[in-house]
Formats: structure tokens, sequence, C-alpha cells
């Protein structure tokens, strides 16, 4: 890694964690970054705490804060890695039309009322992955039935097609799930309210195993950005390390959108930034992006939190404004280099 790129980095390690002790001091009640220090500190060494501001931080803020940085991270991740995989800047997790599953799996938890014991939020996230690895067993035997090679444009199309079936599926749903009308809607439109420690260490199991297993095919993956034909000629199974690549965005996908709901452009925007900054080599790219991802979700759902407070905003309102914006001056961007 060039100085320039280990530069790079640096800087998202410290954004991230500045970023962290940021969305903690900001909200219904300013708190001072040293006496969050000082809680955090307390709470590490299991000393007493003094603060009367303790149960805010503890309680509340640090588990919300953690929640949005891992579902940031899972989704720019993904988005990183279908980019890569498809070779396609439109690209991202939702492309597969394993977000769309995802979001069944857990609209019906929601509607039928399904749970499960000592996971938490265990019914919508059960249902979410189960959904979401369903959605990419179809996409793939469809693809297989009508193209034995896989090719991406193949993929692509028919995602976008489950995505649209799918969509009409949940709305049918809702129709006959009027008791359940305001916590489908709630979810549907991106949510980190009642964010819980247990849900990030559920998050964050799924991320770190499924995350190494994408970040350790970053030189299968510079390989499929020139062609598919070259990435064979130089000894890369290529059905076999799209199967697993695919397998392991669902699972990511799957728990992201279960927790946090419909939250876009996190996946599309964020690889576009960082491939600018760190360059195209994914072993670099895909860890930057991780990053990324959670430092732009904390201060999405920093937004969502204040800038009309006391009433809180979906976290999806706010990703999909901002990140419309930045992707029309990324496109126009693209079309004056070209």
């Amino acid at each position: 890694m060039n100085r320039g790129r280990k530069k790079y980095f640096i800087i998202l390690v410290l954004g991230l964690v500045l970023s962290i002790f940021v969305c903690l001091s900001i909200g219904s009640v300013s708190i001072p970054l040293r006496e969050i220090y000082s809680i955090l500190k307390g709470q590490v060494l299991k000393a007493p705490i003094k603060s009367a501001n303790g149960s805010i931080i503890l309680a509340v803020r640090f588990p919300r804060v953690l929640n949005a940085c891992l579902v940031g991270s899972c989704l720019a991740l993904a988005g990183a890695a279908m980019q890569g995989l498809l070779r396609n800047p439109l690209a991202e997790g939702g492309t597969l039309g394993v977000s769309a599953g995802a979001g069944l799996g857990a609209v019906l938890a929601i509607a039928l009322d399904i749970s499960i014991p000592f996971i938490p939020f265990g019914g919508p996230v059960v249902m979410a992955m189960i959904f979401s690895f369903l959605s990419i067993l179809i996409i793939l035997t469809l693809s297989y039935k009508l193209d034995y090679g896989l090719s991406t444009n193949t993929i692509i199309l028919l995602g976008v097609i489950y995505s649209m079936f799918i969509s009409s599926i949940q709305s049918f749903i809702i129709v006959f799930s009027s008791h359940k009308l305001e916590a489908i809607t709630s979810w549907s439109m991106g949510s980190l309210a009642g964010s819980t420690y247990k849900g990030a260490l559920v998050i964050f199991i799924v991320l770190i195993i499924f995350g190494l297993r994408i970040y350790s095919k970053s030189r299968e993956l510079d390989a499929f950005a020139i062609s598919e034909k070259n990435a064979a000629h130089i000894g890369v199974d290529v059905k076999k390390v799209k199967l697993s690549i695919m397998i392991s965005v669902s699972a990511i996908i799957g728990v992201a959108v279960a927790f946090a709901g419909s939250i876009g452009f996190v996946g599309l925007i964020i690889p576009h930034i960082m491939r600018k900054l760190v360059g195209p080599s994914h072993k670099k790219l895909l860890l930057a992006t991780t990053l990324a991802g959670g430092i732009f979700l904390m201060y999405a759902d920093l937004l969502a939190r204040v800038v009309l407070a006391p009433i809180e905003l979906p976290i999806g309102v706010i990703t999909s404004f901002v990140g419309s914006i930045l992707f029309v001056n990324i496109y126009f961007s693209m079309r004056k280099v070209s």
C-alpha cells in the first residue's frame, strides 16, 4: 500500500472513531465529548458511572450508533462486492433481488408476529436471511436455465424483474395486514430506533464471517474487473467464486435489512467514492468501503434524529436524499471524463 493510499485508511479509521463520539454527543441532550469518554471508559473498567447522562449514552445512543455503523458497513461492502463481481457501476446487493427478498421475509415476520426466542428481533432477522438465500437461489437457478455461463447481464436483468415481483407481493401483504401497517411502513422506510447491543452483536458476527469470505476473494474480484474470460484464463473458478460472493452478499444484506429496514444508495454511492480515493484494487477497496459505509450511515442516522427533532425521520429518507445528489454528481463527473 503506497503512502497516499495508507493516508486514506488512517483518516477513515480516525474518522470512524471520531464519528462515533460525535454521534453519541449530539441529540435531544447535548453531552460533552470528554464526558462521553469518561462514561465509556468507566464501562470498560467496570467502574461506577457518576455521570447523570450515563444511561442516555449506554442504554440508548451507543447501541443505536453501533447498529448504524455495522449496517452501513454491511450495505457498503455488499455494494462494492457486487460492483466488482458484475463489472457494473450501477450494481449493488439489491441488484440481485436479495434486498427485496430479505424485505419480503421481514415483512412476513412482522405481519404474522413470528418471533424466535433468544434472538433479538429474531423473527424478521431469521426470515430475512432465509428469504435472501432463497432469492439468490431462485435468481441463480433461473440465470443458469437461461444462460449456462451465468453472464452478468442475465443476472442483473433477472434481479430487477425479481425485485419488481417481490415488491408487488409485499404490497399485497400490506393490504391484508392493516393492523401492522404502521410497523411495516416504519420498517420499510428504514429505522434504527430500538437498537440493542444483542442486535449489534448479531450483525457483527454475520459481517465478520461473510465479510472475511468476500475479502478473501479480492484477487478474484480484481480479475473479474477485466473480464470473466480473463479470470478463467488465470485459473479462477468463475462459477464457484460467483456463488460464494453472492451467498455472502445475501447473508450480509439479509441481516442488515432485517434490523434496519430498506435503506437505499449506501451500497451504490460509497464504493464509487472510495474507488476514487484508494483505487480499484479490491483488497484496499473492500476495507475502505466497509469503514466509509459505517461512517456515512452513522451521520445519516444522526440527521434523521435531529433535523426535525423531536420528530424522527426514517433513515431511508436521508440516505436517498443525500445519495441521489451524490449519484448525480458522480454521473456527470463520469460523463465529463469520458
